[in-house]
């Protein structure tokens, strides 16, 4: 039987950073939906789309540069960046932290003889140490991170850059924020993305101005279960990025918002690009 009580309190706006009742990367059924996701290249959903995938790619390399790099791709998904990069004549090491993503990374890049080293691995746990010359974290990755993990993940990423190595990442900056903020909505389906069998999802927004963050929350409900899934997404002006940056020993910090096509909310001058490159 359903619990109305329950579910009319996850109505509620929950307190900063309150934790969802599961996590979607790591459910095997929806993490294969998901990988569907990522492989369509005419969305920008799990993955951006082919095309700006491809531009994304040769923006990077315009600005390293350089020939012969190493790189460190972190949410390499199924290898989508990874693939073009090596392609390019770049030594590439490729992180995921979904099972079905790398199997994936793998299998692709064996069959078009492409020389990936793919890792499953949760890149809050990373331990390299100055192996790479440039670090990349692609489609705003960096903003659902709670402060405390991006505080790790900066330091392992240091700590991963060879002296003079750049990190590279995006995010959604903070213009329009209340635009960003979703209306309630609901949905009923026989099966799809959050399960195998009929499903009912509530969705809903709520918007902490003070912090400059909007949680996405999806209540997926069927005949056994209700779970909340739970989306803490940080926005950045250039300044929040310069006072995260230095704090963890980066500088030489660069901007650009030209780098996506303009097409909604969620991408063209909405998008920050940012190069740094670890402290000497």
């Amino acid at each position: 039987m359903l619990d109305f009580k329950k579910i009319i309190n996850l109505s509620v706006k929950p307190d900063l950073y309150q934790k969802g009742t599961a996590i979607m990367w790591t459910d095997s059924y929806i993490s294969k939906q998901l990988l569907k996701v990522h492989l369509n290249p005419d969305v920008d959903l799990a993955s951006r789309k082919k095309k700006t995938i491809e531009s994304t790619v040769k923006w990077i390399l315009d600005k390293a540069s350089k020939s012969n790099l190493k790189i460190l791709d972190l949410g390499c998904g199924p290898g989508l960046y990874s693939q073009l990069l090596v392609k390019k004549g770049h030594q590439v090491t490729g992180v995921d932290f979904s099972e079905h993503s790398i199997k994936y990374a793998n299998k692709t890049a064996k069959e078009n003889n492409l020389e990936i080293d793919y890792r499953q691995q949760n890149y809050l746990e990373l331990e390299d140490h100055e192996k790479y010359d440039l670090v990349i974290l692609i489609f705003t990755d960096f903003g659902v991170l709670l402060p405390s993990d991006r505080a790790i993940l900066l330091s392992n990423i240091h700590g991963a850059l060879k002296p003079g190595g750049f990190f590279l990442f995006d995010v959604l900056n903070d213009n329009q924020m209340d635009q960003k903020v979703s209306d309630k909505s609901w949905d009923i389906s026989e099966q799809g993305l959050w399960r195998e069998k009929p499903y009912l999802v509530l969705s809903d927004s709520f918007l902490y101005p003070e912090n400059k963050v909007v949680l996405y929350q999806h209540c997926v409900i069927d005949t056994d279960r209700c779970e909340t899934y739970r989306f803490w997404t940080h926005f950045f002006s250039h300044e929040d990025l310069k006072n995260i940056l230095a704090d963890n020993d980066f500088d030489r910090i660069e901007f650009y918002e030209n780098v996506l096509p303009e097409s909604d909310i969620w991408n063209g001058h909405n998008v920050t690009f940012c190069i740094t490159s670890k402290s000497s």
